[in-house]
């Protein structure tokens, strides 16, 4: 079924309005880039992964999933984001401006790649997170609507450039959280030794028991050690949420067991 259109919007098109955390909303393409479970778990390692924080930084933020989720669960904090896609940094115009959080959050429109952008956003943040596309460019298709094709695939650069982007930016003690395919943890290892950091955690996330890891966050920080490694399955067996959906449900405010 498709998702109840609550809005048409002359430039966007049809817009659904959606629970982002028991408090906050957002305003979705309702056939374009939708937020979904990546970006609900890379918040939740986030906030674990640095709970006081309180400058924190979201690479390539899109619409504001993970942006506003860290915002809402970390009330004292100062946030940036930036964003490259038009269309995705208008919804996130928009997601902010309703959130109430927009004294305490700024937003560019601008590529991560550049430098003099990424400078302007200032530092050392105590976190920084980024949830870059999965796929290479061959794997674009025909008529792709655009916001989702800039989302899932890395003609912007992929993990890669998220972690070269954040690194300068990084506090001393502070954690850069990147989610990713979970086929491609050589190249987030290869692309922190590059910057200087080391993987942490990686925390892999599997859709159905028994299958393999759909995607995988991880943790990279200045200091060096070994990695750390943990599992989140969102279904059991026979489909049935797990507790660790329940976890992420209640991470975000809502009912661990909906009804």
């Amino acid at each position: 079924m498709a998702p109840k259109v609550a809005l048409h919007d002359p430039l966007l098109g049809p817009l659904t309005d959606d629970l982002l955390t028991r408090d906050v909303r957002v305003y979705q393409r309702q056939k374009g880039h939708r937020f979904s479970s990546d970006d609900v778990v890379t918040a939740y390692v986030a906030y674990h992964a640095r709970p006081t924080a309180r400058r924190v930084l979201d690479l390539g933020c899109g619409l504001g999933s993970v942006l506003l989720h860290l915002a809402w669960k970390l009330p004292d904090a100062e946030l940036s984001g930036i964003e490259a896609q038009a269309v995705s940094f208008a919804l996130l115009e928009r997601n902010l401006a309703r959130s109430g959080f927009a004294a305490r959050v700024q937003i560019r429109h601008g590529d991560l790649r550049e430098a003099r952008l990424i400078s302007d956003l200032g530092g050392p943040f105590d976190l920084i997170t980024g949830t870059p596309p999965y796929f290479p460019p061959e794997a674009a298709l025909v008529a792709e609507d655009e916001q989702r094709a800039f989302a899932r695939i890395e003609y912007r650069g992929g993990v890669e450039a998220y972690i070269a982007a954040g690194a300068p930016l990084l506090a001393e003690a502070g954690a850069l959280v990147v989610c990713g395919d979970a086929r491609v943890g050589a190249r987030a290892t290869s692309a922190a030794l590059a910057c200087g950091l080391s993987i942490r955690e990686r925390c892999d996330v599997i859709a159905r028991a028994a299958n393999p890891p759909l995607f995988s966050v991880w943790t990279l920080c200045h200091e060096p050690g070994p990695t750390r490694s943990s599992a989140l399955t969102l279904r059991g067996p026979t489909g049935e949420p797990t507790e660790h959906a329940a976890r992420l449900r209640e991470f975000s405010g809502f009912e661990r067991n909906p009804s």
